[in-house]
């Protein structure tokens, strides 16, 4: 196989490079015009970017061998990820890489508003003694409302509580007994406008969060809020900012991110005049430390190796169900998963009108199950398919008129855990399960009633026979003539006495030929044959 190409971009840290160069060829180019990603992107397997270059409809169109993006920071802004995925690319990022750095800039940003930091400094250096002017406030006692409360969130909220200040947040999915454990109040986004001493940002741009502070919001405001944003330009309304700064309503503002960047020095943010020292801005620093940049380089390099070499992300944006918090206690499952599904197609006889996958055990049935769902769709729509991975395999499932169902149960019968996968078609409904023995490693332990402890080769073989002696042998002279290895055999009753329906699975170093499988065939007492590849 040739090995992945990747294109580097958008001065990363060098130490992502090194990562790759072991199994990918890596192409570095610090500075690239959009031109010139245009006419490189149609030749690289991966890219990785930060926020310079901007992975448009018009890049993807040209990107007839990407596979995946990885943006080297939080957001993914630059990146069309609708698209992407409609292509099957894989966006991913890396949250968690400047979470400290990004929580750190936003407490610096709070202060430095509060106490009107950046202006003293800037004034003293120029000549001048302005005390009166520069008169702060102080946040111990004051109500802070933060909205988003994700990692960065939680850091920032962590770290007023401690300096004597009262937290609400508001967020949609964080729970009471998780706000009770953080020591904050949830509240509603009302009451984040309407409550709030200071109002720190911390969502992504969304439909439902892009300009939500406007002018209505500002006037809804209490008189003198102030307001920090180092999470996205675009939600909050600049011009509309400006004019609540001079009028007085909003006593200052510290942003960090802005509606362009750069930012129209000709804009509102820069015409305030006498209101100016109102307001702190910083160049998009947030994520701008020396361990920051490098923790990010190194972790999306990682996911970029571990997606060539395993198929999966797991901070993959366009894959949701594929977040670490879900893939982590299940991770080691995803592999099985993707063979049971892949098992399961080219066993089958017919068209796949419904899949249903049930995971059982104490451990499995407690943890979502989803990854598992995408990763068994991917295996059994891979055997027929080409293309398809974790982004588009769920689509491609229902384009098919595939229902996938999911369940979970606490009974693996006489398995610790157990993964099985239904399938139905027009004439019946076949069955595979498989079980974990230790990391990575696994058994497929069921077919359809039939009891086995099957190690999943490159090739394998099924022959249904009638439970009689001679059978294997018959089996094993025909392979022997050849020249086909047989590595591991298993046979398996489907009920408790000789003479009845059986089958044999072999596991093989090469794969038999149709010519091979014809004369397994012809062999009195056997039903079939089926050669399957893994």
């Amino acid at each position: 196989m040739p090995r992945p190409v990747v294109l580097i971009t958008d001065n990363i840290n060098p130490k992502a490079r090194d990562i790759l160069a072991d199994s990918c060829d890596v192409i570095f180019e610090p500075k690239l015009s959009h031109e010139e990603l245009l006419a490189k992107i149609a030749n690289v397997d991966g890219l990785m970017i930060r926020s310079a270059s901007t992975v448009s409809a018009d890049v993807l169109a040209q990107a007839h061998r990407l596979r995946i993006v990885g943006r080297a920071g939080v957001g993914t802004d630059n990146v069309d990820v609708v698209t992407a995925t409609k292509q099957g690319v894989i966006v991913i990022n890396s949250p968690e890489g400047n979470t400290v750095a990004a929580s750190e800039h936003t407490i610096g940003m709070l202060m430095a508003l509060a106490r009107h930091i950046p202006q003293g400094d800037a004034s003293l250096k120029s000549g001048q003694w302005i005390r009166n002017k520069l008169v702060g406030v102080e946040v111990y006692g004051k109500t802070l409302g933060v909205v988003g409360l994700g990692k960065i969130g939680r850091r920032v909220a962590k770290a007023c509580l401690a300096m004597g200040m009262k937290v609400n947040v508001f967020d949609p999915f964080l729970s009471k007994a998780m706000a009770e454990e953080l020591g904050v109040q949830v509240v509603s986004i009302d009451d984040i406008i309407e409550k709030s001493d200071f109002i720190t940002i911390h969502a992504p741009k969304t439909k439902d969060t892009q300009n939500l502070f406007n002018r209505e919001t500002f006037a809804r405001c209490k008189p003198g809020v102030r307001i920090v944003n180092c999470a996205r330009g675009g939600i909050i309304n600049e011009t509309d900012l400006a004019e609540a700064i001079k009028a007085g309503q909003v006593a200052g503002a510290a942003l960090d991110v802005f509606e362009q960047e750069p930012p129209d020095m000709n804009g509102p943010l820069f015409q305030l005049g006498e209101h100016a020292y109102k307001l702190v801005l910083t160049p998009h620093l947030g994520a701008s430390t020396e361990e920051a940049q490098v923790n990010v380089a190194l972790d999306v390099a990682e996911q970029m190796k571990d997606f060539f070499a395993h198929g999966f992300a797991k901070s993959a944006v366009n894959i949701p169900l594929l977040r670490q918090e879900l893939l982590d206690p299940i991770k080691h499952y995803m592999p099985m998963a993707e063979v049971l599904g892949n098992f399961i197609r080219q066993r089958a006889q017919g068209v796949a009108q419904a899949i249903e996958i049930t995971a059982k055990g104490d451990y499995l049935s407690k943890h979502a199950i989803e990854p598992l769902s995408l990763a068994v769709l991917k295996g059994l729509l891979s055997s027929a398919k080409e293309g398809v991975n974790y982004v588009n395999a769920p689509s491609i499932a229902e384009e098919s008129g595939i229902q996938v169902k999911t369940a979970t149960t606490k009974n693996a019968g006489n398995y610790l855990n157990l993964l099985e996968v239904k399938m139905v078609t027009e004439d019946r409904t076949y069955t595979v399960a498989g079980t974990l023995i230790s990391d990575e490693i696994f058994r497929i332990v069921d077919m359809d009633g039939y009891q086995m402890a099957l190690k999943a080769t490159p090739h394998v073989l099924i022959t249904p026979h009638h439970d009689r002696p001679g059978m294997i042998a018959q089996v094993a002279t025909v392979l022997g003539t050849a020249g086909i290895n047989i590595s591991a055999l298993q046979v398996a009753r489907s009920g408790p006495e000789a003479g009845g329906e059986s089958i044999m699975v072999f596991n093989l170093d090469n794969a038999p030929s149709e010519a091979v499988l014809g004369q397994i065939r012809q062999l009195e007492g056997i039903y079939g044959s089926l050669s399957i590849s893994l």
